[in-house]
């Protein structure tokens, strides 16, 4: 009788993570944490289903004039009672501004169920672990994990994820 006590705790368990878990039609999505996703450009059907889904807030670091881009995507969010914030990072120059507006974006949604994306998860991702590692404190080999899920930077994004640790005093190099 016991094993059948355990079995039924254990599906019990089973059953909590998967609805813990977001349901979204979104390339690269990575479940940092129960409060924490990255992911590409959701479709306007997820983003129009994300405060059923228990988010706060949705991060956006594309700009709104990307191809695959979902026109109103603001709009949907706002609509649902969420907060939308949008920083249009230029891919090909990342800058420290841009981390500072999203340290910024990222400790006024503290405590919320936030979903940072971009259009293939590789500005959020590394936007995202910067944040994790320089101001949670978070150890920088398991953060960068998640980056690791996705892409390897190169170019202009390892030289600045580099020169952002550097500047935290942080001993870690992309790779």
């Amino acid at each position: 009788m016991n094993w059948a006590i355990s079995l039924f705790a254990v599906l019990c368990m089973a059953a909590r993570i998967a609805i813990a878990a977001p349901v979204l039609d979104a390339p690269n999505i990575v479940v940092i944490s129960e409060s924490l996703v990255t992911s590409g450009q959701p479709t306007a059907a997820t983003l129009a289903g994300l405060a059923s889904q228990g988010f706060d807030a949705v991060i956006n670091l594309a700009p709104p004039t990307a191809p695959d881009a979902v026109r109103g995507e603001r709009e949907i969010v706002r609509k649902q009672g969420l907060v939308f914030v949008n920083i249009p990072i230029n891919f090909g120059n990342p800058t420290d501004l841009d981390f500072q507006e999203f340290v910024a974006a990222m400790s006024g949604l503290e405590g919320k169920k936030v979903l940072v994306h971009c259009q293939v998860n590789m500005r959020a991702s590394s936007m995202t672990f910067l944040f994790r590692v320089i101001v949670e404190r978070q150890d920088p080999e398991k953060a960068y994990e998640a980056v690791a899920k996705i892409w390897s930077p190169e170019g202009p994004w390892k030289l600045f994820i580099a020169a952002e640790l550097k500047q935290a005093g942080i001993p870690f190099q992309p790779y």
